[in-house]
């Protein structure tokens, strides 16, 4: 296990493409970080720069202290698990861990100890005299997890390894990583799309967008302190709602609704509040956001009410038993402890959303 760092690393592209721009970023020995954004965000860029299968433009990478600029991606003692699984189709599961250690002239009894060391960890030993064909998706991709571990890496490299699973295997399979890591504490990076297996899976998420880090931090920082409305629109299922307010006199209006007394500069400012945590009332009591109901969607243990504030399109996550029809005038009420404010022209977080105060 390693340390790996990124020091100010930028990859540019022919025709002045910039992919990455001033990477940096530490993983401690042993941490399990997840780098997730929108595809083109710079994420996969950074594992491919970090395996070797690419060249920084400028900047420095090392592993476990070392730089590796200039080491092929076999030096660089790192392991990598891809979205196809990578196996060999003709070779047993037992011939298909063993390759790489075969290929490095590991002494036979060490090969057989670790295959199955590592067969154990992820339950696989039952399947070792089979080939890939034979296997289910949950079970290649353990297979090609375990050819990753058994080399024993510095580094341990997940390229969206669940993205061709179905949603149940992909909730098996993370199950798994997440054992696994507890159990084998190998420094892992992983990289996705999905925000629910960044803020399941990660000791730590780093949020990108436009090949730049946009936050990073624990699921709690990520979540409940975002840095800025890239981060706060991108990581949630349902998003935080974002809509266009002012603050005018001391007091926060949005649309036609006057809300609560805040202790900011008058002006215009996004307003951010997670559809959980507003609270709808089918009524427009004073000090509420007034709404009108585009549409509902029933989900067994609550109800997602879409609805529009102005021309924002925002959600509600209601209780079960809330019955609305298209159309009908709504209030939404946001609690002062539950609301963001953003700049609204940087986009950036207002951390002084601590002091807002009712009216």
């Amino acid at each position: 296990m390693a340390e790996v760092e990124f020091h100010d690393v930028t990859r540019r592209y022919a025709g002045g493409v910039t992919a990455l721009k001033g990477l940096n970023l530490t993983v401690a020995d042993g941490e399990f970080l997840i780098l997730v954004g929108p595809s083109g965000c710079g994420k996969s860029t950074a594992l491919r720069l970090l395996a070797g299968l690419d060249k920084p433009t400028s900047g420095e990478i090392r592993i476990g202290g070392a730089t590796v600029n200039q080491l092929s991606p076999g030096q660089r003692d790192i392991a990598m698990v891809f979205q196809n699984y990578a196996l060999y189709p003709h070779m047993t599961v037992y011939r298909n861990l063993a390759y790489g250690l075969r290929q490095r002239r590991t002494p036979r009894a060490e090969i057989e100890r670790r295959v199955h060391e590592t067969a154990d960890l992820l339950q696989i030993t039952e399947l070792l005299d089979r080939k890939p064909g034979q296997l289910s998706g949950g079970q290649r991709q353990r297979v090609a997890m375990g050819r990753a571990l058994v080399r024993q890496p510095q580094a341990f490299l997940l390229d969206e390894p669940l993205s061709n699973l179905d949603a149940k295997l992909r909730n098996q399979v993370r199950g798994d990583l997440k054992r696994l890591h507890r159990e084998l504490p190998v420094t892992s990076i992983y990289v996705t799309h999905d925000q629910v297996e960044a803020m399941t899976l990660g000791d730590r998420l780093c949020v990108m967008s436009g090949g730049e880090v946009q936050q990073i931090g624990t699921t709690d920082d990520i979540y409940n302190r975002p840095a800025n409305t890239f981060v706060a629109a991108f990581m949630g299922s349902p998003p935080m709602n974002l809509m266009p307010g002012a603050v005018r006199d001391g007091v926060l209006h949005i649309g036609d609704s006057v809300l609560t007394a805040v202790h900011e500069p008058d002006g215009p400012v996004t307003v951010g509040v997670r559809p959980e945590h507003l609270r709808l009332h089918t009524s427009r009591p004073d000090g509420t956001i007034a709404a009108v109901v585009d549409f509902v969607e029933p989900l067994g243990s609550h109800v997602l009410v879409t609805a529009l504030v102005g021309e924002t399109r925002v959600i509600v996550q209601a209780p079960a038993d809330v019955v609305l029809d298209a159309g009908a005038q709504i209030g939404l009420e946001a609690p002062p402890e539950r609301t963001y404010f953003f700049d609204a022209v940087t986009g950036d977080a207002v951390r002084s959303r601590e002091h807002i105060t009712l009216s």
